[in-house]
């Protein structure tokens, strides 16, 4: 599917936002239900236990991390194999209904029509990202990095060093990651967008990471181009 920017300029002097790198799961689109309830119903089905803490410890971790805490909670199959039961009920979870978090579609609409270049950073595999693409009105990542595309997940920067790398390439130039923003919800999330050098935002949702080396906003309904060009000028102030 051809991007929606795919022949936009980078953004004007008058936007400090040189792009914008988007978390999916629970930043994006509220998925956390369906992962939490399929984390539950799988563990359960393998004679485990499994609680609410569990499961908010689990939010924004790579897949293989998840994976590897069900099996310390009792589910006796491979890494792969619970990477592949989980997605797939996620995936049935989409397509029953999809969930924008308050202000997401508003925001990603309000980049694109300014021309912000904007990618997809996520744990949740190519599987996943391709039937959540299918489903938008518009396609307003010019580029998406999966958890199955690198060797390591949130909280490790990689991610989001990749969605940097692939921006430039795309528009051939060179981002300042201080003058990129990074949508996160989670704590694995904004610290990998951190990490990475990005000026990371963190819009909790399943889980409060609290404060930290990061902007906090309770929605998202709160940002626009120019609260965040706002933070960023206070900044280089």
């Amino acid at each position: 599917m051809p991007s929606h920017n795919e022949h936009a300029p980078l953004p004007r002097p008058d936007h400090r936002i040189q792009a914008v790198l988007w978390d999916m799961d629970g930043t994006v689109i509220d998925t956390e239900p369906y992962w939490m309830a399929a984390e539950r119903r799988l563990v359960l089905a393998h004679g485990g236990t499994w609680s609410q803490a569990q499961s908010e410890a689990l939010v924004g971790a790579a897949l293989p991390t998840a994976a590897r805490g069900l099996q310390q909670a009792g589910v006796q199959l491979g890494v792969r194999q619970i990477i592949d039961e989980l997605s797939a009920e996620v995936i049935s979870g989409l397509r029953r209904e999809l969930i924008w978090r308050p202000g997401a579609l508003e925001l990603l609409q309000q980049f694109s029509a300014a021309g912000i270049p904007q990618a997809l950073v996520t744990m949740s595999e190519r599987s996943i990202v391709q039937d959540f693409l299918a489903q938008l009105p518009e396609a307003y990542f010019d580029v998406t990095v999966t958890g199955d595309e690198v060797e390591h997940g949130k909280p490790d920067p990689e991610p989001y060093l990749r969605g940097l790398q692939l921006l430039g390439e795309k528009f051939e130039t060179s981002l300042d990651p201080a003058q990129c923003v990074g949508l996160e919800d989670s704590l694995p999330g904004i610290t990998a967008a951190s990490a990475a050098g990005l000026f990371a935002v963190l819009v909790p949702n399943a889980t409060d990471p609290g404060q930290g080396p990061w902007r906090r906003s309770e929605s998202l309904r709160q940002l626009s181009i120019e609260q965040l060009n706002t933070w960023l000028e206070q900044i280089n102030a």
